[in-house]
C-alpha cells in the first residue's frame, strides 16, 4: 500500500540512529522513538537501511511488500512517492529495505561522490514537498558506506550503547567516524544524545557501564535509560513497536520519556540556533 498524498513543503529533520555494533538496540530505539514521536502528532518517515530489514519487518512489510526499496531509491531514479509506504500506526511512513543492499557498496564504489549519494538524492526529490517533520534513519551494524551516507545527511545523531563491557570500546572507533564525516562531508553533523539500552539494574556491570560513560560523555548521554524487557523483544514478531504492544510495560514508558527528552534536547539546538 503506498502513502496517502500529504501536505507540502516541510524541512524535515534527519535522525541517523546507528552503532557499528549489532545487536545494541537500534531497530528497536527507530521503531519506538518514531511510534512515540509520530503519536504526538508529527510526520515521521523510517528509512530503513539495514540489508535485514528488521524495521521493516517490525512495522508488517513483508519480503513480497517491498518490490520497490531504499536500493531503488538509491540506485535508480524512482520518485520517493511511489516507494514510501503506509504503516498501521497513524502518522508513520517507511522506506523498507530488501536483501539488494547487502551488495550496495560494490554497487556504489564506481559512482561519483558516493559518500553524499542519499543527501543527493533527496534533493533531487525536493525535500520540503515530501512534508515529513522527521526522518530516522536505521543504520546497518557496519561503518559502511550506507552508514557514511545517512551521517553525510543527518542533522543529529543517536547512538544505542549497551551497557556492557566493551562498550566504550566499540563507541572509540565511531567517534573517530563522527570527526571525519564532521571535517569532509557534514560540519552540521551534531549528537544528539548517546543512549544506555539493555539496561538491568540488578547488574553490577550495568550499573559500572553507566557510571564510567556519564563520567566519560557527561551530558553527551540521554538520561532516560533503555532496560532489558521481554515485552520489547515480543513485539516485532506481531509487527508492531513496544510502544503499542504493551504501553505499560518499563520499556515502553522508557521509549515514552526518551521521546520527552528527545524533544527538549531538539529544542535547545534549535534555540541556540544550531539547527
Amino acid at each position: 500500500m503506498q502513502r496517502k498524498d500529504l501536505k507540502k513543503n516541510k524541512v524535515p529533520t534527519f535522525i541517523s540512529v546507528v552503532n557499528q555494533k549489532g545487536g545494541v538496540g537500534k531497530t528497536t530505539t527507530v521503531l519506538n522513538l518514531a511510534t512515540t514521536v509520530a503519536a504526538s502528532g508529527k510526520k515521521v518517515l523510517i528509512l530503513d537501511l539495514d540489508a535485514q530489514g528488521n524495521a521493516s519487518t517490525g512495522l508488517g512489510i513483508l519480503s513480497d511488500e517491498r518490490k520497490l526499496s531504499t536500493y531503488d531509491f538509491l540506485m535508480s531514479n524512482e520518485n520517493i512517492n511511489n516507494i514510501i509506504k503506509n504503516t498501521s500506526i497513524e502518522n508513520l511512513y517507511i522506506i523498507p529495505a530488501s536483501q539488494d543492499l547487502s551488495s550496495i557498496d560494490m554497487d556504489l564504489a564506481e559512482m561519483e561522490k558516493r559518500a553524499t549519494r542519499l543527501k543527493n538524492i533527496f534533493k533531487k526529490n525536493n525535500i520540503t514537498e515530501i512534508n515529513f517533520d522527521y526522518i530516522f534513519m536505521d543504520c546497518p551494524p557496519a561503518l559502511n558506506m550506507l552508514t557514511v551516507n545517512s551521517l553525510a545527511l543527518a542533522n543529529f545523531i543517536i547512538i544505542p550503547l549497551q551497557t556492557e563491557f566493551f562498550a566504550l570500546e566499540g563507541l572509540s572507533q565511531l567517534m573517530i567516524t563522527i570527526k571525519q564525516i564532521r571535517k569532509t562531508l557534514n560540519q552540521e553533523l551534531k549528537i544528539l544524545g548517546i543512549l544506555l539500552t539493555m539496561y538491568d539494574r540488578r547488574n553490577n556491570l550495568s550499573l559500572q557501564i553507566e557510571e564510567d560513560v556519564r563520567s566519560t560523555l557527561n551530558d553527551l548521554v540521554f538520561n532516560t535509560v533503555i532496560p532489558r524487557n521481554i515485552k520489547l523483544s515480543e513485539a516485532p514478531s506481531f509487527s508492531m513497536p513496544g510502544v503499542i504492544y504493551d504501553q505499560k510495560c518499563l520499556g515502553s514508558i522508557a521509549y515514552q520519556k526518551l521521546t520527552a527528552e528527545f524533544f527538549i534536547r531538539e529544542k535547545k539546538y534549535f534555540l541556540k540556533g544550531e539547527i
